[in-house]
């Protein structure tokens, strides 16, 4: 018998027992959608998260004043505002890092560059409008090697830019609505001229000196961080020990647990928060093919129903002349013909499943915004299809094979 005439006959048991195939279709459609939906939000949420830490630089440590005890001193500098990511991020009587911390760094193997940095608050005001902005003073030296933000326009600080500033593009198009570069604006009664404006961000940058100058609160020779930017990341984890060995020996410090600093390390951070997204991912998916499962089940049934319905005609079938393989090959197109309606249909109410769920989690804000990013890739798309193609046909194997052994005097007795 011809493909052709097989696939023919399969498509007319399908379209004449509707209601039972419809049924199972459906239980495939929802276990299909379930597993489209969740595995393209829980691998945008990674890929977000990827590119979140990734911003960080898995190349830069930084190191803070206060022993951090929660993940091993995991705090990140050169942003808007502290992480407060640790337990006990500070400690009242710890003392603030110096210049002769950084000349300590400096000597250590895998040590490319190091920075200094100092913040405060202050008010910015540009034409008629004042907002409190957060400050960062850095080394204008090397601040261009170290950081991780990226220019929207103009360009980083330079030696030599004492009243000069560079922007967040948060801050520049949204708090103050438009910013342009080469503007003046004036923070603390002092003006500044604006050299450049980053991507993102409501931060204000300048050099160190001038943060000195500028803000009373900010010591003269304390640092309220160090970044560290090191050379080879495979060998960050023995950098940040040699760190805290070098420190702690400079600061007089014998014991960890007198420890008055501590070390952040972004590439420890982001594997541990990647193997927790690939467990969370797994699970997710397992729950999903639960459903796949059931629908699996409700396949069989209806193929099982579907040979006892069709007995006789199977006996006349072989009474003409078809053969085992035929009717084998008939109930097997079948059973995958079920599963490719449920995979087409679960491929499009998972995507627009995703989508709402993405477009819903990005406005609350908060960890759930993570799950604002939706990745359904043609691979997810296809695998699904395929997928669900192959749960259909493993399903509807023992019916078809049954049906394909009947012996054509016993099918043609068959009430």
């Amino acid at each position: 018998m011809k493909l052709k005439k097989s696939f023919h006959l399969a498509w007319n048991i399908l379209i004449h027992s509707k209601l039972r195939s419809w049924l199972t279709i459906i239980g495939i459609v929802i276990g299909i959608a379930a597993v489209v939906s969740i595995l393209s939000i829980s691998t945008g949420a990674q890929e977000q998260l990827e590119d979140q830490l990734g911003s960080l630089g898995a190349d830069i440590l930084t190191i803070t004043p206060g022993f951090s005890k929660a993940m091993g001193g995991m705090g990140f500098s050169g942003g808007d505002g502290p992480p407060g990511m640790s337990e006990d991020s500070s400690d009242e009587d710890s003392e603030n890092l110096t210049s002769r911390d950084i000349t300590v760094v400096k000597s250590i193997d895998n040590v490319d560059v190091v920075m200094g940095t100092v913040s405060s608050s202050g008010d910015l005001t540009y034409l008629s409008k004042t907002a409190t902005v957060s400050v960062t003073g850095v080394d204008e030296k090397v601040w261009s090697e170290i950081t991780t933000d990226e220019l929207s326009s103009g360009r980083f600080l330079t030696n030599g830019d004492t009243y000069s500033i560079v922007i967040g593009g948060n801050l520049a198009t949204q708090t103050f609505e438009d910013i342009p570069l080469n503007s003046k604006v004036t923070i603390e009664g002092k003006t500044f001229k604006v050299v450049g404006i980053l991507e993102s961000g409501n931060g204000v940058y300048m050099s160190i000196e001038t943060a000195r100058d500028v803000f009373d609160d900010i010591g003269e020779k304390e640092f309220d961080s160090i970044s560290v930017k090191i050379e080879d990341v495979d060998l960050s984890d023995e950098t940040v020990e040699n760190i805290e060995t070098k420190l702690m020996q400079s600061r007089g410090i014998l014991n960890e647990d007198e420890k008055d600093f501590s070390v952040s390390n972004p590439s420890t951070m982001q594997e541990t928060m990647q193997e927790t997204m690939s467990t969370m991912s797994i699970f997710l998916g397992a729950i999903a093919a639960i459903s796949l499962i059931v629908g699996g089940i409700g396949i069989a049934n209806t193929m099982f129903t579907s040979v006892l319905e069709k007995t006789r005609e199977i006996g006349i079938m072989k009474a003409i002349g078809s053969k085992n393989k035929d009717i084998l090959l008939i109930f097997l197109i079948n059973s995958g013909l079920i599963g490719l309606v449920g995979g087409i249909g679960g491929i499009i109410l998972g995507t627009m499943g995703a989508g709402l769920i993405g477009s819903m989690t990005s406005s609350t804000g908060g960890i759930s915004s993570m799950f604002s990013n939706t990745a359904v890739t043609p691979g997810l798309l296809i695998f699904a299809l395929f997928f669900s193609m192959g749960i259909g046909m493993i399903a509807g194997v023992i019916p078809a094979y049954r049906a394909s052994k009947l012996k054509p005097v016993d099918a043609l007795r068959h009430e």
